[in-house]
C-alpha cells in the first residue's frame, strides 16, 4: 500500500496512479488507521503546546480522510491535492449528509503562497493576498516530494509570524524501510521514509525555529516478502506477505 496522498512532484504522469485509485482509496482500513493516529497525534501536539488553530491548510489531503478529522477541532481547513481525482472524490463526500461544513477542497499543486487558488485573506478582496493559515498539516505526503526544500518554503510562505507546521510520515529506519510500498507501488516515491536528522536541518535551513522531528507512533502493515509478490495491482491474497512494524514521525516547526 501506497501514501495516503497523490505525488506531489507536479508531473501529469506521477498522478495517474492517484487519479485512478482515488474511487476506490477509502476502502482501505490501514488508510484510515494511519489518518487517525496523525490526527491524534496532531491534535496532542496543539494540546501540549496550548496552541489554538483556526485556520488550516493541508497539503496533499487525498481524499480528505485527515481533514475529515481535524475538521470538528478548528474553524475552516483548506484541504489541498495535485491530483483532481482525489478532490473530486473529497467533493462528492463533502455533499453527504453530516459531512463538515468548515473544508475548502482545492485541486492545485500548490507552489506559490498566493496562489490564486487559495482562498483570499479579505473575502471582500478577491483578486487581493491570499490567506495566511495557523497550522499546516500533510500526511504521509513528505516521502513523495522530490524537492523537499521547496515545499517546506512553500508553507513557510502560507504561515504568519507564530504559525506552525505539523507534518506525519513514516521514518527512515534504514534499509528495511523501503519495505513500505510495494514493488509495483514505488513510482513517485522519492523517499523510505524521513530522516528526522536530516529533517530537522532541512527545517532549520529553511527558516522555522523551535523544529522538533520526533517519533509518535508505529503501524504494523503486510509488506511483501519479496519484490514483486503482490503482482502488479499491488493487491495481495491472504496468504501472501507478511507483517511489519513502521515507526511514524511528526515533523513540527513555528514560523518566526
Amino acid at each position: 500500500m501506497a501514501s495516503a496522498v497523490s505525488n506531489l512532484k507536479g508531473a501529469t504522469g506521477g498522478n495517474e496512479r492517484f487519479n485512478k485509485e482515488a474511487a476506490a482509496w477509502d476502502a482501505r482500513p490501514f488508510v484510515h488507521e494511519a489518518s487517525e493516529a496523525a490526527a491524534k497525534a496532531i491534535l496532542a501536539k496543539c494540546d501540549a503546546l496550548g496552541f489554538t488553530a483556526r485556520q488550516v491548510l493541508e497539503i496533499g489531503c487525498g481524499t480528505g480522510i485527515l481533514s475529515f478529522l481535524i475538521a470538528p477541532h478548528v474553524e475552516r481547513v483548506v484541504a489541498v491535492d495535485a491530483a483532481e481525482g482525489m478532490i473530486e472524490v473529497l467533493k462528492q463526500k463533502l455533499q453527504q449528509p453530516g459531512a463538515p461544513a468548515n473544508i475548502t477542497p482545492v485541486a492545485v499543486l500548490l507552489e506559490d503562497p498566493e496562489d490564486p487558488t487559495l482562498p483570499p485573506a479579505d473575502a471582500d478582496k478577491p483578486d487581493g493576498p491570499r490567506q495566511k493559515f495557523d497550522l499546516i498539516t500533510s500526511h504521509l505526503v513528505l516521502h513523495h516530494i522530490f524537492d523537499l526544500e521547496a515545499v517546506l518554503r512553500t508553507m513557510l510562505g502560507c504561515l504568519p509570524p507564530g504559525g506552525r507546521v505539523m507534518l506525519t510520515d513514516f521514518e527512515d529506519f534504514g534499509p528495511e524501510a523501503r519495505r513500505f510500498h510495494a514493488a509495483s507501488k514505488k513510482g513517485g516515491v522519492e523517499r523510505h521514509g524521513i530522516s528526522a536528522k536530516q529533517m530537522t536541518a532541512l527545517m532549520e535551513e529553511v527558516g522555522f525555529k523551535d523544529v522538533q522531528v520526533e517519533p509518535q507512533w508505529t503501524m504494523r502493515k503486510k509488506v511483501e516478502k519479496f519484490d514483486g509478490e503482490f503482482g502488479e495491482s499491488g493487491k495481495m491474497l491472504d496468504d501472501d506477505g507478511e507483517m511489519m512494524e513502521f515507526p511514524f514521525v511528526l515533523c513540527y516547526g513555528e514560523k518566526p
